[in-house]
């Protein structure tokens, strides 16, 4: 099975929560921070090389996702955030409780709201600031309405589920192809 890939660049070493999960084939180089009990997903690439990614606790990148800063933009996802399968998050900011749509794109200086949910497929353009408590979608993403007591616990169940979801993956066994094959 292909391990995670950690890298230094230019002295700067990836700091892992010791409860944190980082799941097989995932690339984290640089200046990359994983707060505890968060968790970063098959297939994603978090690149720390010009400015810090900074993830807080019981936070979750889901597989394919990337995310990467660039100089004077650094990536910020704070706590109890979920960031859907193939999403970008590129020099933007995260506040708390905020669901990112799967393949949705957040641009430079773009900051999210605590408590938003930002819909599948949404591109939030470079330096928007959406409130908080928020529900924005489309290209470029608008507000389209106040999030409800429904999408407040569907942030919740989110974040909730992957931190469980990371306990179980952690007892992932390997298998060889004449394993499964036939």
């Amino acid at each position: 099975m292909q391990e995670p890939f950690f890298g230094a660049l230019d002295g700067h070493r990836p700091r892992i929560a010791g409860d944190a999960f980082v799941a097989p084939a995932t690339v984290v180089v640089g200046r990359v921070s994983i707060g505890t009990r968060s968790s970063v997903w098959y297939g994603s690439v978090l690149r720390g090389d010009d400015e810090e990614i900074v993830i807080g606790e019981d936070s979750n990148v889901q597989d394919l996702s990337v995310l990467h800063a660039d100089p004077g933009y650094p990536v910020v996802i704070r706590d109890r955030v979920t960031v859907g399968h193939r999403a970008i998050v590129h020099g933007a900011t995260v506040e708390s409780d905020v669901l990112i749509g799967m393949g949705a794109i957040l641009l430079n200086g773009a900051r999210i709201g605590s408590g938003s949910v930002v819909a599948a497929g949404a591109v939030v353009t470079p330096g928007v600031e959406i409130p908080e408590n928020s529900l924005v979608a489309g290209i470029p993403a608008k507000v389209i309405r106040p999030v409800r007591e429904s999408d407040t616990a569907m942030i919740g169940h989110a974040f909730e589920s992957y931190v469980r979801k990371s306990d179980v993956h952690r007892g992932l066994e390997p298998l060889s192809p004449g394993e499964v094959i036939g």
